[in-house]
């Protein structure tokens, strides 16, 4: 039997070049495979949406498929100067730092609160699909349960209302591809029907309803399309970068430098005791 090779400290050699081993990717002297797939074929046959996919999960797409995830990625991709992911990195790019570190500025503002609603809704789907299975009711049913809980607590149900679209104009184009999706085999309807059934719950009682946002009906999409919670915010994440360049770029161009929250000659408000209360 051939004795594993060693280094100097006594590590087998195989130990260390298995310290990063990965299914994502093969990198070799004159090979670059994705999941087990040359890069010529990708770049020949393939999209930057379905190799998305590939990386991540190691799946395919069908065209349908395809479509979903396509129309999720393009319609979060941007909200313009008002989100603060977008606002951050445009600041940062006038102090004179690069483009990766405005970028990065920009996409370390997407958390629980900006950034979050779509994955927190993805988990609520999750447990209503779990419930409704359980046979706790039906989507309706469940969904009541669901925006009773959060009011006890005086949370927001995420995914939904927001604070100037009335309508937002992402929604029904999303879901109308979900419908199709659904009618022609490609995902199942459950993760819509929790969705819309929130929205009905949500509205129920009120004089305006709570319609469904952006990160409501990704988050149907995600869901239908079988990612976790955490994933569909990365692909979020992944989304929202593409804004976050355009704006810092743009801003770039502009040749303005130390840009701040508010433009000259305003300032902020002293208010000298807001810390004691």
């Amino acid at each position: 039997m051939t004795e594993p090779r060693k280094n100097t400290d006594g590590a087998s050699i195989d130990q260390v070049v298995d310290w990063w081993a990965t299914s994502v990717s093969r990198i070799e002297p004159n090979i670059i495979e994705y999941r087990g797939i040359p890069i010529a074929d990708l770049i020949a046959d393939s999209s930057f949406v379905k190799v998305i996919w590939l990386l991540v999960t190691g799946g395919d797409l069908s065209a349908s498929e395809e479509r979903l995830l396509n129309a999720a990625l393009l319609s979060a991709a941007d909200h313009g100067p008002q989100a603060p992911s977008i606002a951050s990195a445009r600041m940062a790019v006038t102090c004179g730092i690069g483009l990766n570190s405005a970028m990065a500025n920009g996409v370390n503002t997407l958390g629980d609160v900006h950034g979050g609603a779509g994955q927190q809704c993805v988990a609520i789907i999750d447990e209503m699909r779990s419930r409704i299975a359980d046979g706790k009711g039906d989507a309706l049913t469940v969904a009541r349960d669901v925006v009773a809980d959060h009011r006890s607590t005086k949370s927001f149900v995420p995914g939904f209302g927001h604070r100037f679209h009335t309508v937002d104009p992402r929604r029904d184009s999303l879901l109308e591809l979900v419908e199709e999706a659904v009618e022609d085999g490609t995902v199942a309807r459950d993760a819509l029907n929790c969705g819309l059934a929130l929205e009905q719950a949500l509205s129920e009682g009120r004089d305006k309803p709570v319609p469904m946002n952006i990160d409501g009906a990704t988050a149907i999409i995600y869901a239908s399309l079988g990612c976790p919670p955490e994933l569909a915010r990365g692909l979020f994440v992944l989304s929202r970068s593409v804004g976050i360049l355009a704006h810092a770029w743009e801003e770039r161009q502009s040749g303005r430098r130390i840009k701040g929250p508010i433009p000259p000659p305003l300032t902020a408000p002293y208010v000298s005791d807001r810390m004691a209360t």
